[in-house]
């Protein structure tokens, strides 16, 4: 009982002395939803922070989305899953804050790796199957919202270039969108309001 005690009093003490101030480090954890055409996706991410100055932080945000949704292919929609996105991304937010209020807006952006998960479906014109391979590119993303509290909602778009598609044969059959959108709640873990 008394180790309960003694973490729950030593994660009050990182909470209450690292509230978000210059110098303060926290991490979030977000669950969002990927609207797509055809479709829909899931993501997570994780990312810690740190404080820079009173109202702003950087960050690493190291997150996965998996996304079903429909690809045009040469002029024909068909259905295909995408196994996974995953991402790391070098963040920078900025929060409109004022002294004591516990809601928070922010915007922010960011860059860094994403690769994009094997995909393979039919081709309803052909007896070929059309995929496309795993690849790592350099993107970026564009995001805002607000904190309240602990808890944080918010909209992001994640800039990831297209990727090659190409049947059985290796002929190519064109390219697909990895751009997409991702609606988020979440919360963090080491502080409370800014500081000012």
């Amino acid at each position: 009982m008394k180790k309960v005690i003694l973490a729950v009093s030593a994660f009050l003490v990182f909470t209450i002395c690292y509230s978000q101030k210059e110098g303060g480090f926290r991490v979030g954890l977000d669950f969002g939803f990927v609207p797509a055409q055809g479709g829909a996706g899931v993501l997570f991410s994780i990312e810690p922070k740190y404080n820079i100055k009173d109202n702003m932080n950087v960050g690493l945000r190291i997150g996965a989305a998996g996304i079903v949704r429909d690809i045009n292919d040469s002029g024909t929609s068909t259905s295909a899953t995408v196994s996974a996105n995953s991402s790391y991304v070098a963040t920078y937010d900025y929060y409109f804050n004022k002294l004591g209020k516990s809601f928070v807006p922010y915007i922010g952006g960011g860059a860094g790796f994403y690769t994009v998960g094997n995909v393979q479906f039919d081709d309803i014109n052909s007896s070929n199957n059309v995929t496309l391979d795993a690849t790592s590119n350099f993107g970026g993303l564009v995001r805002g919202g607000f904190e309240w509290g602990k808890f944080r909602m918010g909209v992001e778009y994640n800039l990831v270039p297209e990727s090659t598609l190409h049947d059985m044969d290796g002929n190519n059959r064109g390219t697909v969108s990895n751009t997409y959108l991702g609606i988020h709640l979440g919360f963090y873990v080491g502080g409370g309001k800014w500081g000012k």
